[in-house]
């Protein structure tokens, strides 16, 4: 029933979906790791509660936004080649990779990231559909 439904849905929709899904675990882990790393530094009080909201905040959006690039990116080359395989999550893991090491603004880490995150969601699509 997913192949059917992948078909019908519109990528902005699939993206939004995963989006939601994604950002709010980044916002659980931010729940976690927030309060942890507010003791490390020394952190009570407002301080502590205003850096625990914006670990929450940060770390949802980094997730929804991989998450996004990676959805929209995916179905739109699994809709522009007709065809549902592993080199579709390759493309988008790569484009994923880059958008999240965009902001070290280093070249090496952009490449390395868009490596690493291509790999594995291709090893993911081929070990799913075979």
């Amino acid at each position: 029933m997913k192949d059917e439904l992948s078909d019908v849905v519109p990528c902005s929709s699939l993206a939004m979906d995963s989006i939601l899904r994604v950002g709010t675990a980044g916002a659980i882990w931010g729940l976690c790791i927030g309060p942890y790393d507010a003791r490390k530094m020394g952190l009570s009080g407002k301080p502590r509660g205003y850096f625990v909201a914006k670990s929450v905040g940060k770390f949802s959006f980094q997730c929804g936004l991989v998450a996004g690039v990676f959805t929209a990116t995916r179905c739109g080359i699994q809709r522009y080649r007709r065809r549902d395989d592993w080199v579709n999550g390759l493309a988008a893991g790569a484009v994923a990779g880059a958008a999240v090491a965009a902001g070290t603004r280093s070249w090496p880490h952009v490449f390395g990231m868009a490596c690493l995150v291509s790999v594995c969601s291709a090893a993911a699509d081929f070990s799913k559909t075979n």
